[in-house]
């Protein structure tokens, strides 16, 4: 199911869950095919996992599809980790000192 290939914690999505009225109970019963929902559920479901309805049918991904979504975060996340070097580097070498929140973010 499309919950098992995102990149959401489970706290996120109980939280989305609960506010699209979707029982986690009820949920595992549609994931092993002992409950069928309603479009109703199903348009819940769709908004809970930030996607479309008609994406909960569809196969998987493909496995170029999913190396590309992993190079750019992979990419997103070594821009954020150089930028944060450097601005710590730059701060070090002009003897700033970057407040314990500011380096907590980066």
């Amino acid at each position: 199911m499309h919950r098992r290939k995102t990149g959401e914690s489970s706290e996120l999505r109980s939280l989305n869950w609960r506010k699209e009225r979707v029982c986690p109970n009820y949920l595992a019963m549609i994931e092993i095919a002992q409950k069928f929902p309603s479009a109703d559920v199903l348009d819940r479901l769709a908004v809970a996992l930030g996607i479309s309805p008609n994406e909960l049918f569809s196969v998987s991904v493909s496995p170029e599809r999913v190396i590309e979504q992993m190079q750019q975060k992979i990419l997103e996340n070594l821009d954020r980790a150089i930028e944060h070097a450097l601005d710590k580097a730059i701060a070090k070498r002009c003897g700033i000192v970057v407040p314990a929140e500011t380096a907590a973010r980066g």
